[in-house]
């Protein structure tokens, strides 16, 4: 039980992992997809100013870290900005009217965390994207294809980006195993209500069975994120799949 609160952990957990877990989702699938987008475009445009000023802006985007980019955007479009984009420094995504009108759900809460929680793993997804394919790109079969007189669209979506997206697949499931521990600064700046926010208020309370539910818990998800990966780099790519 919490020393300050005298609730179960496991209960305390339930309530604020679902919280934490739309934003990782959420962030993820967002570098997920922008970053393959991305990193195929700027494959296409390799040597171009195009592709020099993606790959710096990416080193840029990987160098910056969570905590620091969730106060600086949050001062830009919270504050500088909020009466343009109407967006709110802190908020959950249910929030209780403080009128008696109910519990009001609250989407554009989520759209600042979910942005800099992404910013990282976009900027690793568009260059490992790019790396991949431009490394597919010079294999025989990919030669094949262009000369059987398959459009450069074909040989992308049929041939090269399924077999480039390995590498791709693991740093997403890093990143999103890593972003469930890394959301901890991200939620208490944000003032989003979960796992992170409540594992920041237990260590100011020194409230140690929350604290070591919250490391547990972290890490049991960081263990099924990787069997998962396993499991798909064995459907991507029937190589890598164990014997009998």
């Amino acid at each position: 039980r919490s020393y300050l609160t005298q609730k179960p952990v496991g209960e305390t957990i339930r309530e604020t992992l679902p919280n934490t877990f739309i934003l990782a989702v959420l962030s993820m699938a967002l570098a997920s997809v922008l970053g393959i987008g991305i990193g195929i475009f700027i494959a296409l445009k390799k040597g171009t100013w195009i592709d020099k000023a993606s790959l710096a802006l990416c080193s840029m985007g990987m160098s910056l870290p969570s905590f620091f980019a969730a106060v600086l955007i949050g001062w830009l479009f919270a504050y500088v900005l909020g009466d343009i984009t109407g967006l709110n420094l802190t908020g959950n995504l249910f929030e209780v009217d403080p009128y008696g009108n109910g519990i009001t759900l609250m989407l554009k809460n989520m759209i600042l965390p979910v942005i800099t929680l992404a910013l990282r793993p976009l900027s690793v997804v568009v260059q490992l994207t790019r790396n991949s394919l431009l490394e597919v790109f010079t294999q025989d079969y990919i030669r094949t294809a262009k000369a059987k007189g398959l459009s450069t669209r074909k040989v992308i979506m049929r041939h090269a980006l399924k077999n480039s997206l390995n590498p791709v697949v693991g740093a997403i499931s890093g990143w999103f195993a890593s972003m469930m521990a890394g959301v901890v600064f991200v939620e208490y700046i944000f003032g989003w209500k979960g796992l992170g926010f409540v594992m920041v208020q237990a260590l100011s309370g020194y409230d140690l069975p929350i604290v070591m539910g919250c490391v547990v818990t972290f890490s049991i998800i960081f263990v099924v994120v990787n069997l998962l990966t396993d499991i798909c780099y064995g459907l991507l790519d029937p190589r890598v799949r164990l014997n009998g």
